[in-house]
This record gives structure tokens, sequence and C-alpha cells, in this order.
């Protein structure tokens, strides 16, 4: 087993969410993503955005039975700091000349603004993509800017800087195995 650096554990006030909890959460949404999916004649595409989605996709993946083919596009809103700047870059697209033929699953590790995955689903879907949904381990509507509700969700979270499982200040905590509350001197 490998150490942890205790730095990263000790720069988080709380744990909000438990490494047992998020395994709990993935399980119950892989069994709703595969319900949905399970009688589909289309491919289904995991759209993983990187890079905080990662740990998320992979223990999605991990979790479901049937035929899933993987995809990435890199997009990013917060550049260095805490708030989304409102604006989506799109550094890694989605080309694919089979849209019309496949369902579209997007993997987002939180929702906050609501405005990438709002974007990158209006984005997707007229490019002619058959079906485009989305999926997100977290989700914290007090932060909405538009209108948006994703799809599949594992739980709603309270208006904190978390990080923690792929979620990240400025590069650093995605390999936290749980999700945690940052404390405000670190990011202040």
């Amino acid at each position: 087993m490998h150490q942890q650096t205790p730095a990263l554990y000790n720069d988080c006030a709380y744990t909000m969410i438990s490494a047992e909890e998020i395994s709990v959460l993935v399980d119950r949404i892989a069994a709703e993503v595969q319900a949905t999916y399970q009688d589909s004649p289309r491919r289904l595409i995991m759209v993983v955005i990187l890079k905080g989605s990662m740990p998320f996709a992979a223990e999605l993946l991990k979790r479901l039975t049937l035929p899933v083919e993987l995809e990435f596009m890199k997009v990013s809103s917060y550049g260095a700091g805490t708030k989304s700047s409102g604006e989506i870059k799109i550094s890694l697209d989605l080309v694919r000349d089979d849209l019309q033929d496949i369902d579209l699953l997007l993997i987002e590790d939180i929702v906050d603004s609501g405005r990438t995955l709002s974007r990158l689903t209006d984005l997707l879907r007229n490019r002619n993509a058959h079906s485009v949904r989305t999926c997100t381990l977290l989700d914290k509507p007090s932060r909405r800017e538009v209108d948006f509700t994703p799809d599949f969700c594992g739980t709603v979270v309270p208006d904190e800087f978390v990080v923690g499982f792929g979620l990240d200040y400025n590069e650093k905590y995605r390999n936290l195995p749980f999700i945690g509350v940052l404390k405000p001197e670190i990011y202040s």
C-alpha cells in the first residue's frame, strides 16, 4: 500500500464523502446507466471530461457490464481560480464521423455553474449525435448559472470548495481517495 502525503489530508477541513461512500454512489450510478442503455441497439461511448473525472470514470467503467467505448475531451472553465470563468475552452475535442449512430454519455466530476456540460451537450447535439446524456459524481445546484440538470448524479453537495477523487485545486489533491473540503486558507 502506498503512503499518501499527509499534507494533502491536513489541507482538508473535513471529509465530506468517504471512499466507501463514493463506492456506494458509483455502484448506484452504474446500475442506473446500465438500466438506461442495456436495450439500446446503438454503441455507447463514455466521453470522459479530463482531467477531474478520470477516477470517477474509471470506477464507473469497471462496474458496467454492457459494451462501452471511451473517448476523451479536455475542457476548462476555471484556470487557476476557484470560480468558473463562464467561458469554456476545448483543448481536446471529440472528432468522430459516426455521431448520428451512437449514444454519448458525458462523464464529469462535478457540475457547478452548469455551463460546461450545458455547452458540451448543445455542441454534440448540434453535431447530430444520436443521444447525449450527462453523468456527474457531484452536483452543486446552489451555484447553477444556467438551466441544467445532469441525467445521472451521485449526490448533491453544498457550496463548499471540494477536492479529492479527481477534483483539484491548482492540480493538487486529485489523488485523495475521498472528497474533502479544502481549508479556506489554502486557496485564499
